[in-house]
């Protein structure tokens, strides 16, 4: 029993033990636990202790973010901060004590200018008629010269003249309107702008955009919690949206860095970025930046950029002119200037407009009656293709072409330099509008649906281009004929005939003889070439006079042959033709190709006196701080003897008056005029180039595959001219008697210098002293049966 139970507590003692064993691991497991975290408690125990580290790497971080940003906006603010297009303008209307004017001219071009009829004239842009004085205030203006401010002007006109000028209250002998805007050559940025500076924005648009856009702009400091809230309280109270939770810091910052994404990281960099600009720039120096960045529409590829240039291209006005509907108009159009396009959704602008007029009215101290008229304004916008990015391609072309040579340097072209040209937009829009017109009626009276034409009209004393149309669509951008197509020109260029013979005065004069006879030539290649006059008949023979006037044939290439080819080609190129001419005798009756530009240039010489000076499209180019870098200043140079030119000017006239042109004087018959209708071959091309007392205009219509069309220049190009003229105040031709001219009579028959009143003489003007003293009637009359002229080839070759 005894063994028994020692055996038993022998057996219990090591279960005691192992209980103790366990008992004690588990102590120490506990504290091992204790003693040694997770790995999760770890890492935040290890976060915890290196925070400040943290901290501090973040806001180095941000700090380094914040610098660079901060640079970033610096670099754009404080250099260019726009680049803002080359803009092209217009020639300034310029008034002059004397001038032969109407009330009507001044106010057509007013007019084009946007000036507004008023009762009585206030403030700039405005004018108004009473009696024979016109009143208006001429814009702040700015010319190659520089800059002049604006003034109130008062023209008085008598007997048909302006005779006298009254600028800024002072007696002053001339006076110019503002140069038109044209247009913008925009670069690939595709942005277009007119900076504005903050004091000349008007009050009432910069209230409308803070109640509309952001209420507590001068309050925040770049963003406004506060605002989001209470726009979308606003907005679901209206049931719309009428009001927007970004600051226009933000907005601004959005439309310069950032894109349209929208991001928690885009948001939160707009509001980084809205915090640093705020720290570095003034609130006045911000608005003014949103005020010229901010989006308000789409001129075809190029977007409107900032209200200076929104306000041109909506209202064709400067921001100082716009009415209060207007500017809520503009400020209206921010929330979505597509969707707001008053061009495309007038109801929805109209809409848009007047709630931006509603809140103007319930925040600030507005008359009721003001309010209500405000309503019922309705909106008016400019022409829709007055400013466009393909106006008058054909000129623009050229302007291009002479920018090119003036300024090869294509970053200056792109730094907002001012080009003034020299076209005259109103001149332009009717050449477009005669040429396009004028083409469609006449293809569908003739039936021929390829039929083109080109056009170029030049002041005569300046050499200025003042209209220039390549196409018959006056808005594509192409083929510019104008410039580039060469046609076979035909009679336009007997002129220098007649002028080689003119400058000859003791040989030629304008009642001299010429054979009107069959005759046949010899070419180069040994063909035969029997010259015919358009009515196939012959006269036996003509005055010189008669041979230009009507425009005959055989005598031109009778003289020509005369004179010599050299000489009638030296003649051509000292008119202006810059090419070779081809000394062949059909060359006489045009067989030389030019462009319109090119004959243009031509006739030019010849209506300046023979004062030549090169046909241009560019007369200054100012930079951007209104600093000339370069100006047209080339004078007239002698070409062609004055008083030979006034003679044949003489027969110009006879031209339009009993010549192949003489339909002018049916339609004008109290204005003088002078140009020379062109016909070629098979009636492929048809031409006129004709003058008043300023403007020299040519046109040319033809096919570009030289097909024949069946017109004259009389029945082609001429019937355009005078559509152009019917709308342009033309001047009838007047130029100065050259000393050592006067008026001589001539038989008709021999073109001896006769007494006055002889039976059988023409009187017209000549180079009297180099005339033989006249005859008396008898005398002449003797002298006609035994009178032997020599023919072309004996005086060229000798020979009885």
């Amino acid at each position: 029993m005894v063994q028994k139970k020692t055996s038993n507590t022998s057996r219990k003692a090591p279960s005691r033990r192992a209980n103790v064993t366990k008992s004690n691991a588990g102590k120490s497991r506990a504290t091992n636990s204790k003693a040694r975290p997770s790995l999760r408690a770890r890492i935040w125990i290890w976060s915890w202790r290196n925070s400040w580290k943290f901290l501090l790497v973040g806001l180095l971080c941000l700090s380094a973010y914040g610098l660079y940003l901060d640079a970033r906006i610096k670099a754009r603010f404080e250099g260019n901060t726009w680049q803002v297009p080359a803009q092209i303008y217009a020639r300034p209307y310029t008034l002059s004590r004397g001038q032969q004017l109407s009330i009507s001219e001044v106010v057509e071009e007013l007019k084009w200018l946007s000036y507004r009829p008023v009762a009585q004239v206030k403030s700039s842009g405005q004018y108004a008629v009473d009696g024979n004085k016109l009143h208006f205030y001429r814009r702040e203006a700015l010319f190659a010269e520089g800059e002049e401010s604006a003034a109130m002007t008062r023209l008085t006109f008598a007997n048909g003249e302006l005779s006298d000028i009254r600028f800024n209250g002072r007696a002053v002998e001339q006076v110019s309107l503002e140069p038109y805007l044209v247009t913008r050559f925009t670069n690939s940025s595709g942005e277009d702008r007119m900076l504005v500076q903050l004091e000349d924005v008007p009050q009432e648009l910069i209230s409308m955009l803070l109640l509309v856009e952001d209420r507590d702009f001068y309050q925040h400091q770049g963003i406004a919690p506060l605002a989001i809230l209470r726009a979308l309280m606003a907005n679901i109270s209206a049931g719309r949206a009428v009001q927007g939770g970004s600051t226009l810091t933000q907005q601004l910052i959005k439309n310069l860095f950032l894109t349209n994404e929208k991001t928690l990281l885009r948001k939160a960099n707009e509001a980084l970025m809205s915090l640093v600009i705020e720290l570095r720039y003034s609130k006045d120096e911000i608005l003014e930046a949103y005020l010229n960045e901010v989006f308000l529409g789409q001129n075809g590829l190029n977007g409107v950029h900032g209200f200076g240039l929104a306000s041109y291209f909506y209202f064709d006005r400067p921001l100082n002119e716009l009415s209060v509907p207007e500017m809520a108009l503009l400020v209206g159009m921010i929330k979505g200037p597509s969707y707001y396009n008053p061009r495309r959704n007038q109801e929805r602008a109209l809409e848009r407009r007047n709630l931006v007029l509603r809140l103007m009215f319930e925040e600030q101290d507005v008359a009721p009656q003001h309010y209500q008229a405000w309503l019922k304004t309705p909106i008016t916008l400019r022409q829709q293709g007055k400013y466009n990015r393909s106006t008058h391609p054909a000129f623009m072309d050229k302007v291009r072409e002479e920018l090119q040579r003036i300024l090869p340097d294509a970053s200056l072209q792109e730094a907002g330099i001012k080009i003034f040209t020299t076209l005259d937009p109103l001149a332009q829009r009717k050449a477009e509008a005669v040429l396009s017109k004028g083409i469609a009626r006449i293809s569908e009276q003739r039936q021929l649906p390829d039929l083109q034409g080109a056009m170029v009209v030049t002041d005569i004393a300046s050499g200025g281009i003042r209209a220039m149309v390549g196409d018959k669509n006056t808005h594509y951008q192409g083929f510019n004929r104008a410039v580039d197509a060469r046609r076979p020109i035909g009679s336009l260029i007997k002129p220098a005939v007649y002028l080689t013979a003119l400058e000859q005065p003791f040989y030629y004069h304008l009642g001299t003889p010429i054979a009107d006879m069959p005759i046949e030539l010899k070419s180069s290649e040994g063909k035969l070439w029997a010259p015919q006059n358009a009515d196939q008949t012959f006269r036996g023979q003509v005055s010189l006079l008669q041979g230009l006037s009507e425009s005959l044939n055989v005598p031109t290439v009778t003289l020509g042959m005369e004179l010599g080819l050299d000489a009638v080609a030296d003649t051509i190129k000292r008119l202006g033709v810059h090419q070779d001419v081809p000394l062949y005798p059909a060359m006489t009756l045009g067989a030389l190709s030019l462009s319109p530009l090119q004959v243009n240039q031509l006739y030019q010489t010849i209506a300046n006196e023979g004062g030549y000076i090169p046909l241009h499209s560019i007369s200054a180019v100012v930079d951007n701080d209104g600093k000339l870098l370069w100006q047209h200043r080339q004078s007239a140079r002698q070409r062609a003897d004055r008083k030979a030119v006034y003679l044949l000017n003489y027969a110009l006239n006879r031209v339009t008056r009993e010549g192949t042109a003489k339909a002018l004087k049916q339609r004008f018959p109290q204005l003088h005029l002078a140009g020379k209708t062109g016909t070629t071959n098979d009636y492929r091309d048809s031409w006129y180039s004709g003058f008043d007392r300023h403007h020299l205009s040519t046109i040319w219509l033809g096919t570009d595959d030289n097909q024949n069309t069946g017109l004259a220049g009389a029945s082609g190009a001429l019937p355009l001219y005078m559509d152009y003229l019917q709308q342009s105040h033309p001047k009838s031709l007047s130029r100065p008697f050259p000393q050592g001219l006067g008026i001589a009579h001539f038989d008709l028959d021999s073109g001896t210098p006769v007494q006055p009143g002889c039976a059988g003489s023409i009187s017209v003007p000549a180079v009297t002293d180099a005339l033989p003293a006249p005859a008396d009637c008898l005398s002449a009359e003797r002298e006609k049966p035994g009178k032997k002229e020599k023919s072309w080839w004996q005086k060229l070759f000798g020979g009885e």
